[in-house]
């Protein structure tokens, strides 16, 4: 039976994910922890890997139970990277020197926010969790030579991973445009709102930033050939789209989504 294999939280917007055994709905409709807090320029822009590929030289470790997030800068690969200097930030009692730390990354004055509503989600009307099934990311790495599994989900960077159903799966959870589908992790009600739409980051090597320049175009390719053929074609106006975004009902905040957790559509 489809079950509920990974759940990934990411606490800073485009920096490192944490695995976690389990994650309560926020009132927004986000995990908590995910997206918590983001990094803003002083017009208030937010600074995300979309806008610069910087971010991919920042590493990053969270302790969601003490509140801290261990950084550094990455400098040469494979074990080199990892003796760096790192410093250790309390996210709530550190953060101004925190803010510090990224302003002399990035060359200019930067604001940290935090939103313990919704977090600081990229589509606001789907603030839910992103849904993938296992097999969809093994298939995509099969799309590239060398890609790991590991690699395609620190890609795409969706929250919820199912394990047990077929690549593609999440594609077939979508009717007409505007219209939501409920399906069911465990005792939460998700709605499927829209596949989502893809940008400049998953082209990037996540670990060093480097562009891989026919991935879009060698993703289109395979991601046609494999499109369920009983998709919404209204859903799909084009192929570039990967994982389900969703909207969560009002009732279910508060709820928690575990690991095992059946998954029903």
């Amino acid at each position: 039976m489809p079950h509920l294999a990974k759940i990934l939280v990411y606490p800073i917007k485009s920096l490192e994910g944490v695995e976690v055994t389990h994650a309560d709905l926020l009132t927004g409709g986000a995990l908590t922890h995910d997206r918590e807090f983001a990094l803003f320029d002083q017009a208030g822009t937010v600074i995300n890997a979309k806008r610069t590929d910087k971010i991919h030289a920042i590493r990053s470790e969270f302790d969601l139970a003490g509140r801290t997030v261990t950084v550094w800068r990455q400098e040469g690969v494979g074990l080199a990277a990892q003796s760096a200097d790192r410093q250790t930030f309390h996210l709530d009692q550190d953060r101004a020197a925190l803010a510090t730390w990224f302003s002399d990354v990035f060359g200019y004055p930067v604001q940290i926010q935090q939103n313990l509503h919704m977090g600081f989600p990229d589509d606001t009307h789907a603030s839910g969790p992103t849904v993938v099934s296992v097999a969809t990311l093994e298939a995509v790495a099969s799309w590239f030579r060398a890609m790991t599994v590991e690699e395609v989900r620190r890609r795409f960077r969706a929250n919820l991973e199912i394990e047990a159903a077929p690549a593609f799966w999440e594609d077939r959870l979508f009717v007409e445009s505007g219209e939501l589908v409920p399906f069911q992790i465990g005792a939460v009600t998700l709605l499927s709102s829209n596949p989502c739409q893809r940008c400049i980051v998953p082209t990037r090597n996540p670990w060093t930033g480097d562009r891989l320049l026919n991935f879009q175009k060698d993703f289109n390719v395979n991601r046609s050939q494999t499109l369920p053929t009983d998709v919404v074609p209204a859903r799909f106006n084009h192929v570039y789209k990967l994982t389900t975004n969703t909207q969560v009902p009002a009732s279910e905040a508060g709820k928690s989504l575990r690991l095992g957790d059946p998954v029903q559509a």
